[in-house]
């Protein structure tokens, strides 16, 4: 799995302060029954010593090693039995004092044995939604709330976007290491790229992988200020354009366009074409303009290594509103 390192790294450190705040609280709770109940204290103490007991049995070399080893656990169900009756007697609970974690299935470590628990799976998955550059956008668009009513107007457009609709819904549920392929979605506004770019983010961050969704415009940004205002990788770090698993690139044709913005471009598509890298671009543009907008190098790439996904149909958007 391609889990986002920072994120990785962040999610693992809250996993530690937990499990370490679990104990810590734990603590507290068995000071505060020893100060009010001081009989819990003593056998406490007592359970403590359990297996310094048990040790000490054994190292005798005695005929009645199992006899005696007995004997200390009847002493302890005996003792923790007067603990329980101790404690209802008091007013509290019977397990006050147990360590109690947010997840009981892997301790609040993120792992049973080797395996990373779902509970961690899923702060994963979380924290690749926001750190996507998808933010609140991917929480609400799906592929299961994306309708193909809106494209029952007549004509092919129907049955072109259920095609669309169909491939890109594969290509992100069948997402693993090995996939490589690249899509530039293109059409008019408002029917449906950043929406479907988006479900596609959503079932690949899901499946554990590490998917970067940026506009031209913003990407663009972040080249000029390392290039031209000195920022350095902890304002903005470059690096993601090139290793995401999946890079998503939104609006292309509303950025500024000059020899560095082009240059730019050119690099991010072809090093992640070296690499073999997924990479989803959306334009408003059509295949003429993007020719005329952008040089040969970057055209023939995108022409030649993207499979083309023509969106058609009637504004969704206008839809929408117009039923309101």
């Amino acid at each position: 799995m391609g889990y986002n390192r920072e994120d990785y790294v962040r999610i693992r450190a809250e996993y530690e302060k937990k499990y370490k705040k679990a104990e810590i609280e734990a603590g507290r709770r068995q000071e505060e029954l020893h100060a009010a109940i001081p009989e819990v204290k003593t056998i406490d103490v007592m359970l403590a010593r359990t297996g310094r007991d048990i040790m000490a049995i054994v190292m005798s070399g005695k005929k009645d090693v199992g006899e005696k080893v007995d004997e200390v656990h009847a002493r302890n169900d005996k003792l923790a039995a007067r603990r329980a009756e101790l404690l209802l007697a008091n007013g509290y609970p019977v397990d006050y004092s147990d360590i109690k974690y947010e997840c009981e299935k892997c301790a609040d470590s993120g792992f049973i044995d080797t395996v990373m628990c779902s509970c961690m799976k899923k702060a994963l998955v979380l924290a690749g939604y926001e750190s996507s550059g998808l933010g609140g956008l991917i929480r609400t668009q799906s592929f299961d709330n994306f309708s193909l009513d809106y494209y029952k107007g007549g004509g092919a457009d129907y049955g072109t976007m259920q095609r669309v609709y169909t491939v890109m819904r594969s290509f992100a549920e069948g997402f693993d290491k090995t996939t490589y392929r690249n899509f530039l979605l293109f059409g008019g506004t408002g029917l449906g790229k950043t929406h479907l770019s988006t479900s596609v983010a959503k079932v690949v961050i899901e499946r554990g992988f590490n998917v970067l969704y940026v506009t031209a415009v913003g990407m663009m940004n972040d080249f000029e200020k390392r290039q031209f205002r000195g920022a350095d990788e902890r304002e903005v770090n470059i690096d993601r354009y090139y290793s995401s698993d999946l890079l998503i690139i939104d609006d292309l044709g509303t950025e500024m366009t000059n020899q560095f913005t082009v240059s730019c471009l050119y690099d991010v598509i072809n090093s992640r074409i070296n690499n073999r890298k997924c990479t989803i671009i959306n334009t408003n543009y059509a295949r003429k303009e993007i020719e005329t907008k952008y040089n040969e190098r970057i055209t023939s790439r995108l022409f030649g290594e993207y499979s083309l996904v023509p969106f058609s149909g009637t504004d969704v958007r206008r839809q929408k509103i117009s039923v309101k």
